[in-house]
């Protein structure tokens, strides 16, 4: 077997000839060389491979492997046939990307890239937590007929808040909860589970207490909630 390794747009591909089977360790420790010398991106061309039996199968899903434990990703171009096959017959076409021709490959990397950095901004969003001194109203989920009891809000994300308020239920209990964010004129309603609960003897000043996680919340309503965050965020830290 044969490997020569190349660098396209920090993306190493590695151009693979001959056998993948149980003389070709060099393939995963080039892999992993690549790894952590080069690039997480990792393009593998196998338009030169003629044999991959099932100890190869074992030397790939190795490298992949340790592709992933880098946090890495590994694609497959130019992939025979018969190599396709094999790959349906034990599983793995499952679990690699194949692409005909190298741009669309490298282009395959560029779209996730940006779509992972796109995902991490929207989490950082919602996680962002701010304190307040503001009144939650809540009440049993199922409980139609029982008024709405009033706590007061300790700090508040786009996923969830911690409430300090005489009574408290049980984790895993459903409430409904109605947030006031001011200016926004209006009630925001939103469902939440109890996920925590404060302890008296660590949190004694903050019990009782429970945490609460807003539950099957619309897109709308986080953003009203990320907004209302970041807006007050800016407001302390200018101050």
């Amino acid at each position: 077997m044969k490997i020569n390794i190349r660098e396209v747009e920090n993306i190493v591909i590695l151009d693979i000839e001959g056998s993948i089977d149980i003389n070709a360790s060099d393939f995963v420790e080039t892999v992993g060389w690549a790894l952590v010398t080069k690039s997480k991106n990792i393009l593998c061309n196998f338009e030169g491979i003629n044999l991959i039996d099932y100890v190869g199968i074992s030397l790939i899903a190795v490298a992949y492997k340790n592709v992933l434990n880098h946090k890495g990703k590994m694609k497959l171009v130019h992939v025979p046939s018969h190599v396709q096959k094999l790959f349906s017959v034990v599983g793995l076409d499952k679990v690699f990307d194949y692409y005909e021709n190298e741009e669309t490959a490298i282009k395959s990397f560029k779209e996730e890239e940006l779509f992972s950095h796109i995902l991490e901004q929207r989490l950082r969003r919602r996680f962002k937590r701010v304190p307040l001194q503001r009144t939650i109203e809540y009440k049993q989920k199922y409980a139609a007929n029982l008024a709405y009891l009033k706590g007061k809000i300790e700090n508040l994300s786009a996923i969830g808040a911690f409430i300090i308020a005489e009574k408290i239920f049980s984790v895993g209990e459903m409430l409904t909860t109605r947030l006031h964010l001011e200016p926004v004129p209006g009630i925001l309603e939103v469902d939440a589970k109890v996920v925590w609960e404060a302890d008296k003897e660590i949190q004694p000043v903050e019990s009782p207490a429970m945490g609460i996680e807003f539950h099957d919340i619309s897109q709308r309503a986080q953003e009203q909630i990320i907004d209302f965050v970041e807006r007050n965020l800016s407001h302390s830290q200018q101050e």
